[in-house]
């Protein structure tokens, strides 16, 4: 029976040094070997946040990472969408269909964006239009804090074409627009 107790009292003291031993404080890691490993991206500098625009390319949305000094929340991404795309983004052949859409607004609830549209046109079925609504949509659902996009039109809903052609007056989803991606 004695010689039961010393095996279980080895047994239990040599769990006990088993895991990971707690820190009173944090201590640096170190990282032997090499982390940038062939074929991954070098880090990028610190401080600096990426904004995730869609912008056009030969009749297709393409997403682009542009680099900006803060997180931007969707009021400012719009703005920097409908400002359109930078010299470096123009020179590479990206363009913008929002140039003839006028947005004059923007209000955010319950992780859907609606965005106001002034004096849309009757007929919404333009290639440029359905670029230009997907671009909106997919730039503000890559916010956080924005799960679905609907549009307005003079306090009304606004059916915008989707991807396909068809008219959608309920939220938008980058779903929608797949096809042009």
């Amino acid at each position: 029976m004695t010689r039961l107790v010393a095996v279980l009292v080895a047994a239990v003291l040599a769990l006990a040094g088993c895991g990971v031993p707690l820190d009173d404080e944090p201590r640096a890691i170190e990282t032997p070997g090499v982390l940038n490993a062939p074929g991954s991206t070098a880090p990028d500098q610190a401080g600096t946040a990426v904004l995730r625009l869609y912008l056009v390319r030969d009749g297709r949305l393409v997403r682009v990472p542009r680099r900006v000094p803060a997180l931007l929340g969707p009021h400012q991404s719009l703005t920097a969408l409908l400002a359109g795309p930078t010299a470096d983004e123009a020179a590479a052949g990206l363009t913008s269909a929002l140039s003839t859409m006028s947005v004059t607004g923007l209000r955010l609830a319950d992780h859907r964006a609606t965005v106001s549209i002034a004096d849309p046109p009757d007929q919404l079925v333009r290639s440029d239009d359905v670029l230009g609504f997907a671009q909106i949509v997919c730039t503000l659902t890559s916010q956080t804090e924005v799960g679905t996009v609907s549009f307005e039109a003079n306090g009304q809903p606004l059916a915008v074409p989707r991807a396909d052609g068809s008219l959608a007056d309920e939220p938008l989803t980058i779903a929608d627009y797949n096809g042009l991606l």
